[in-house]
């Protein structure tokens, strides 16, 4: 029995599906006849007991779902896609060589095997099985995708049993979600060792932690996102691949950054010079003149740090790590040594065993400072609690301060104990001593020596001058004694007040008197002008003693110590500083402490262990 009928048997010409061609030289697709269309071309052919004869497997796919190998470059682009040599059909005897599928997790398991035909009469024919009518079986049974073409051809051409997957689903790709590429280099750290002007290395910092960039500079770009690859089951129904994240570039432009398109692409630009900063929890790019870092400041991380604009850390500063800069910020506990050339030092937690030092601003520390250092030389210091630490400043403020050394012009504290406080106003709400540590408070007095030698100097000069005048006054009483001068002098009183009136007569007598006494009264008057002169001179001299006592006393200033309550043994002493040296604060650590102990043995103000303190410069003078 034949087992290919004459293509004229199949499928009439004029009953083919409009998406197939068949011609002399082979079966076509539509080329635009699209993959719906020929999926239900092949549907209808399949149908019809009918099969393809000479198929390729892989155009069919291609044509069908656009999946599998790409067309042959002789194929594409042409209005017609060769797939097969003919339509023939499908012999319903030799439809039973072929068996049922297992089909499981996305493959169909078949069980090769020789077949045979019986004819009557005759003992079996062994058959050979075909691949174009094992295809057709096994779209009628449902695999309509997938098939191994290689490995089926060869199971059958060996002829042999054997069990192999004839045919596999197809998985979808996944696509590619966008994402942001960097395109500036401006964006990347330098962890090398800093190099010094004179050619060491500075293993402690890096050579460029905190990236500076410049206006008008591209520093990211957005990689679109691209759509994965479509898979199939095995019966051809389509299984989509999950839709790729999309983003915008808006999620990561902070301050100081603009989104630009360019050429077709967008980029994040920079909108002004400054450092770059991203923002931990929002993923913000952000440029601005203030360096803010995450990580924290220590041998790993960063090293030490010489910074040129503001500076906040989110991180822990490690013990003996250096953060130079202006206006520093951290949130974390800091162990190691901050020192700022202005601004503000603001210390979120504690400071604990480290250093904080500001040449023209404010220290606050929110938390406690322990065994630490902190001084600034114009500003205020404020801090919840201290424990042994050195505090120095123009104001400190302190909740509670315990074995503290603190030097100020003014020291406000609520509780203090055993503690040494020198400033030249101090305000505590309640003082006393810790253990074995003393509880000591100096009054910082300005050393006004100096006035004092001026306003002694002017002092002996107003006597010399009052002794002068007294001496001159003295000459005049005796000149003035005499009798005939006291009665001319009577007359010439009255006369000059019109209080007598003379005649000619007694006129040539008052003429004559005063004649006689010429040499005396010219006398007088030269007295009674030095004596003038010399209470002048004793004048001015008491008001240059005034005018130095007024400066002195500005000096001294409001010099007080106010203590409500003292809750143990006390002790208030003067301590005199140099105002013309500058602040009597402004001294190394080490300084602080040797001078409040070089102090202690002044004449105490006040000891005591219970009562108050209230005490003035002004009420002691």
């Amino acid at each position: 029995m034949s087992d290919v009928a004459p293509a004229g048997q199949a499928s009439g010409e004029g009953e083919l599906p409009s998406a197939i061609v068949k011609r002399e030289d082979g079966v076509y697709f539509q080329a635009d006849a699209g993959t719906v269309a020929c999926q239900a071309a092949a549907n209808q052919v399949f149908l019809s007991s009918a099969y393809f004869n000479g198929l390729d497997y892989g155009v069919f796919l291609r044509a069908l779902y656009e999946a599998g190998p790409e067309l042959p470059e002789g194929i594409k682009g042409q209005p017609l896609i060769r797939f097969a040599d003919d339509i023939v059909p499908f012999n319903p005897a030799r439809r039973g060589f072929y068996k049922s599928v297992r089909i499981s997790n996305g493959e169909a398991e078949y069980y090769f095997e020789p077949v045979f035909l019986d004819l009557p009469g005759q003992p079996p024919q062994q058959q050979a099985l075909n691949f174009d009518e094992f295809v057709a079986d096994m779209w009628i049974k449902g695999i309509r995708f997938g098939i191994d073409a290689p490995a089926v051809k060869a199971a059958i051409a060996h002829g042999k049993a054997v069990r192999l997957v004839a045919a596999r689903r197809l998985n979808a790709a996944p696509g590619r979600d966008a994402s942001i590429a960097e395109v500036s280099q401006s964006l990347h750290r330098s962890n090398a060792p800093r190099e010094l002007a004179n050619g060491r290395v500075d293993l402690h910092t890096f050579q460029n932690r905190f990236p500076q960039v410049k206006a008008n500079v591209k520093l990211l770009r957005k990689v679109p996102k691209q759509a994965g690859a479509r898979g199939y089951e095995l019966s051809g129904i389509v299984i989509e691949p999950p839709e790729p994240r999309d983003l915008e570039l808006t999620g990561v432009a902070g301050e100081g950054t603009v989104i630009e398109h360019v050429n077709g692409e967008d980029y994040l630009v920079s909108a002004v010079e400054g450092f770059v900063s991203v923002d931990g929890g929002s993923k913000r790019l952000s440029i601005g003149p203030k360096i803010v870092s995450r990580e924290g400041v220590s041998v790993r991380t960063t090293g030490n740090l010489q910074l040129t604009g503001e500076y906040e850390e989110f991180g822990e500063v490690q013990e003996q790590r250096v953060v130079d800069g202006y206006s520093i910020t951290i949130h974390q506990d800091v162990y190691g040594k901050i020192n700022s050339r202005g601004g503000n030092i603001s210390l979120q937690r504690n400071l604990i065993g480290g250093t904080a030092m500001n040449a023209d601003g404010n220290i606050k520390v929110k938390g406690m400072a322990s065994g630490a250092v902190l001084q600034t030389k114009k500003g205020e210091v404020v801090l919840g609690r201290a424990e042994n630490c050195v505090i120095s400043g123009s104001k400190v403020v302190v909740g509670e301060a315990l074995n503290c050394e603190i030097m100020a012009d003014e020291v406000m504290v609520h509780k203090a104990e055993g503690c040494t406080i020198a400033a030249r106003k101090i305000d505590i709400d309640g003082a006393g001593p810790r253990k074995q540590a003393e509880m000591q408070l100096y009054v910082l007095l300005p050393d006004t020596s100096k006035y004092d030698r001026s306003i002694a100097e002017y002092k002996e000069k107003a006597a010399r001058h009052a002794a002068a005048a007294a001496q001159r006054q003295s000459e005049l009483d005796a000149l003035t004694g005499r009798q005939d001068m006291r009665n001319y002098l009577t007359l010439a009183t009255r006369v000059r007040k019109q209080e007598v009136v003379l005649t000619h007569e007694q006129l040539g007598l008052f003429q004559k008197m005063a004649e006689q006494l010429g040499p005396a009264l010219k006398q007088v008057g030269q007295i009674s002008l030095a004596v003038k002169e010399a209470q002048v001179r004793q004048k001015q001299m008491e008001d240059q003693a005034e005018a130095v006592l007024h400066q002195k006393l500005s000096v001294i200033g409001a010099a007080r110590c106010t203590v409500r309550a003292v809750l143990g043994d006390t002790l208030l002493r003067p301590m005199i500083f140099n105002p013309d040296l500058g602040p009597a604060y402004d001294l190394a650590p080490k300084d602080i402490k040797a001078r409040l102990r070089a102090a202690s043995g002044s004449q105490p103000i006040f000891s005591g262990a219970r009562g108050s303190i209230d005490w003035s410069a002004s009420s002691a003078a």
